[in-house]
């Protein structure tokens, strides 16, 4: 099963490192899923949480204040305030 890596950071630390099988965000136009192979791409994020499957099935999830998120080659960088 292809993965995504998935990185979620703040000013203050890294909250989450590691791979995942999907992940789910809060964007300024509606969430949306992010899945491997997606297209690249850059999005602004909105208050909400972030929810992500690990590559062992559990979920798990983030609360944000805001922030963007950049994918590119099965690999997924959120920046978050």
């Amino acid at each position: 099963m292809k993965l995504l890596h998935l990185n979620i950071i703040s000013p203050e630390s890294s909250l989450f490192k590691g791979d995942v099988r999907e992940v789910t965000l809060p964007g300024t136009l509606g969430p949306f899923t992010i899945l491997p192979t997606h297209a690249p791409i850059i999005s602004s994020l909105e208050k909400g949480v972030i929810t992500f499957e690990t590559e062992k099935g559990d979920t798990q999830s983030v609360e944000i204040g805001g922030g963007f998120v950049e994918m590119s080659d099965d690999n997924v960088t959120v920046c978050i305030c």
